[in-house]
């Protein structure tokens, strides 16, 4: 009865902040992510041409994104110009002025881009000038690098990383597309480990051909998560699709990836069904999708479970997302039972009371995730562990133009912890400081974990240094913690200097560098990324 209640209030609530924050900007909302893409959402693309620079809001602060590379009357398909890590439902903003700016930084010092939760294709609008089948391969390649220097015993460290994109759509004019994301990983003392086992260092993410023999039918082989049941993890084998008007059915088989290098193992068998529901009204979408999924470990059951995903934003102003894991196996002391238990539960929901003012609430409810060949040793571990349950809220206002004000406030306890995590997070940004010309926010975190209290202070600014060329921050924190185990403190000065040089249309030189000084110890972290565009 409890799962059917939690169910219930899961498919009914309801719905999406789909909005204008001021009159000179244009929101959208992040519908679908592919290797090579991002696919993003507007009530009207009017205002947007191809070409156009979208902006993500970090704590008030626009940071350019996305350039649009393609585009319908409410939806455009945009390339990454930063190394800013989107995910669905996050919104980006188009500026409404003639000098978009491009290929600008963040303060991230390392992004893995690995594959995220996305709402189903049939969101997507389908963004094609006519009938006929058109060749389109676009990708890109990064060398990234990662340094670290220190006065400790540690020592200093260098990381490479090489990354490669590519999505081919319809090679030849033809019905067949392929895409592709890895990368390969290694230190300046690991290669002995990676010469017994390359997959130490290379990650392939995604590896598929698709073949599309009609408008309403997809056939997948490779490695590829599916959007639509995307907390299953990557997929290597066979998936096939077929929409029927608003009804989606779909099915795959195959093996999942090694659960300790992330490399192809067959004997990791799965397989499972899905049906999807889609329906578009005036003020939005809604999209449902119920699956079935069975995981096994040398032909012996590892996982069984049912997973629902349900979007809706058909009221106006409001949006809900909300994901359930049920599992319908267990194996203890032997005994084989189907007794349902629920696994993972998540809501959120997020409003817009008016034009300026909006809030965001999201609550989780998780507990230990078993395979019971995968993990039969620690079953009986996993078993005890209690749920960890949290809630997350958000309040975004914008009093007067170019300012906004944030707080962000998280809880998460769990039975076994001796004390619940608490943070708050708060932040003033204001992007057009008089006589500067630069953004500047300010910025405190609260922080209270089992382990820990502490405090962050922080103050940023950036700016473009040459508007389309050149852009820049800089940012300072104050880090104050106190130990409760060994009551001791630590306190730490970080600075922080981006710079992102667009030196081509197609390439792009990222430069960081982030000190941590201590009252004995230093850190310096330096990373370089080159990026290639093709």
């Amino acid at each position: 009865m409890r799962y059917t209640v939690l169910i219930c209030i899961f498919v009914v609530l309801g719905l999406n902040l789909n909005g204008q924050d001021n009159a000179s900007e244009n929101e959208g909302i992040v519908s679908y992510i592919t290797s090579q893409s991002v696919y993003v959402k507007f009530k009207s693309t009017k205002q947007i041409s191809i070409g156009d620079t979208l902006y993500f809001r970090r704590d008030g602060q626009l940071v350019p994104a996305l350039k649009v590379n393609n585009m319908s009357s409410i939806s455009c398909v945009c390339i990454p110009i930063s190394s800013i890590s989107l995910k669905v439902n996050d919104s980006l903003i188009s500026k409404q002025k003639s000098e978009p700016v491009e290929d600008q930084s963040n303060n991230n010092i390392e992004v893995v881009t690995a594959p995220v939760i996305s709402t189903p294709e049939s969101e997507i609008d389908t963004i094609k000038d006519d009938k006929k089948k058109k060749q389109r391969i676009d990708g890109r390649v990064s060398v990234a690098s990662y340094s670290n220097f220190s006065n400790t015993p540690g020592g200093n460290s260098q990381r490479m990383r090489y990354t490669f994109s590519m999505n081919a759509q319809n090679i030849g004019d033809s019905k067949f597309s392929a895409e592709s994301y890895m990368s390969f990983v290694h230190t300046d003392k690991n290669w002995d480990e990676i010469a017994n086992d390359v997959f130490k260092g290379l990650k392939i993410y995604n590896l598929a051909v698709k073949y599309e023999p009609s408008e309403t039918m997809i056939i997948l082989l490779g490695r590829k998560i599916n959007p639509k049941i995307s907390n299953i993890g990557a997929i290597d084998g066979l998936q096939v699709e077929k929409r029927f008007n608003s009804i989606t059915t779909g099915a795959f088989v195959g093996s999942r990836p090694d659960y300790i290098n992330y490399s192809f193992n067959i004997n990791l068998l799965q397989f499972g069904a899905y049906l999807g529901h889609s329906f578009s009204g005036k003020n939005g979408n809604m999209q449902s999708t119920l699956a079935f999924v069975e995981q096994k470990n040398d032909g012996k059951t590892d996982r069984r479970f049912a997973y629902l995903q349900h979007s809706n934003s058909l009221l106006k102003n409001l949006y809900f997302f909300g994901t359930v894991e049920l599992e319908l196996y267990q194996k203890i002391n032997g005994e084989e039972q189907s007794k349902p238990s629920l696994t993972n539960f998540y809501l959120r929901l997020r409003y817009r009371v008016i034009k300026q003012l909006s809030f965001s609430l999201s609550y989780r409810e998780q507990s230990s995730m078993i395979y019971y060949e995968t993990y039969k040793d620690y079953v009986d571990q996993l078993i005890d562990n209690e749920a960890v349950r949290g809630f997350r809220f958000q309040v975004n206002y914008r009093p007067i133009k170019y300012m906004a004000v944030g707080v962000k406030v998280g809880y998460r306890s769990a039975k076994q912890d001796p004390r619940p995590t608490k943070n708050a997070y708060g932040y003033i940004s204001y992007s057009r400081v008089p006589w500067l010309n630069v953004s500047a926010t300010l910025s405190v975190t609260l922080l209270e974990t089992s382990y820990l209290s502490g405090r962050i202070y922080s103050l940023g600014i950036s700016r473009d240094i040459v508007p389309g060329k050149l852009y820049g921050s800089i940012s300072y924190r104050y880090v104050d913690y106190k130990f409760v185990t060994y009551d001791s403190f630590l306190k730490q000065q970080v600075g922080d200097i981006n710079l992102n040089w667009r030196i081509m249309r197609k390439l792009s030189l990222s430069v960081a560098y982030e000190g941590i000084f201590e009252s004995t110890n230093t850190y310096n972290r330096l990373y370089l990324n080159l990026i290639k565009r093709f």
